[in-house]
């Protein structure tokens, strides 16, 4: 078991979108920077640019939803650098969308566990080698839909976010003993790839969603990854069990 120079993250789903935009704030604050996808491709060529940015990174391609493929994976990056300073779960989505009368129980299933098992799987494996780490935390994502059920078809999404939010305060209570924080973020509209279907056949829909926010715009994947660069840094240090809404005040409604 080696031991770690300086701060080690582990970001999931971090081969695009707001998960890599958190691996770079994260490498450039002078984190080691895990990063976890389903795409090798794509992870070796994410290496490739935080390398160029002088950034330490590697790879680990696993999928989030498989708990022997997590277990194995988090035992091994723990192993390998002595502890976790950070463990980010990234990585979730809509998974589609289905009505409950006629959703599946595969459909039902693959959504929970994209969003809430693999928050579950990483954190129970992380948190001995958390327990090593300087400053520890963990950082969930939760989304509006947690509180508001989802619109027309992402009733379970949702309800899978929800499940996130809970699970957040619960393990902040579990770990505070072992000075362990765990907090959530709630990103509203951020322009990822997320939103790429919407975004190039209903252009004016996407563009019409800033409408809706106070700020008047679109959230970027950088706007999640400061507050999340804050949450996991020194500044933070009496901040656990809460949700922070990155969404220029969409929650709220205008």
């Amino acid at each position: 078991m080696s031991k770690a120079k300086g701060k080690v993250a582990v970001i999931t789903g971090a081969t695009g979108g707001i998960g890599f935009a958190v691996a770079q704030r994260l490498g450039n604050d002078g984190y080691t920077v895990v990063l976890n996808g389903i795409d090798n491709e794509a992870g070796a060529k994410r290496i490739q640019e935080l390398k160029a940015e002088g950034i330490t990174a590697e790879y680990y391609g696993f999928d989030v939803t498989n708990e022997e493929d997590v277990t194995s994976n988090i035992d091994a990056i723990g192993k390998k650098y002595g502890k976790i300073d950070l463990l980010v779960n990234n990585a979730g989505g809509l998974g589609g969308r289905s009505r409950f009368e006629e959703m599946t129980t595969e459909f039902y299933r693959s959504v929970m566990a994209l969003n809430l098992d693999s928050v579950f799987f990483a954190s129970r494996t992380a948190i001995p080698y958390l327990k090593k780490g300087e400053h520890p935390s963990i950082i969930n994502y939760t989304s509006n839909a947690g509180w508001t059920a989802g619109g027309p078809g992402a009733g379970i999404y949702g309800t899978s976010k929800a499940g996130v939010h809970a699970i957040t305060r619960a393990l902040a209570k579990d770990l505070a003993e072992y000075g362990i924080r765990v907090n959530a973020v709630s990103p509203g509209t951020i322009d990822t790839p997320f939103h790429a279907q919407i975004k190039a056949t209903k252009p004016e829909v996407f563009a019409s969603w800033a409408n809706n926010i106070m700020l008047g715009r679109l959230g970027q994947p950088e706007d999640v990854a400061s507050v999340v660069s804050f949450l996991a840094s020194k500044d933070a240090a009496f901040i656990t069990a809460e949700t922070i809404q990155i969404g220029g005040g969409q929650a709220l409604g205008i």
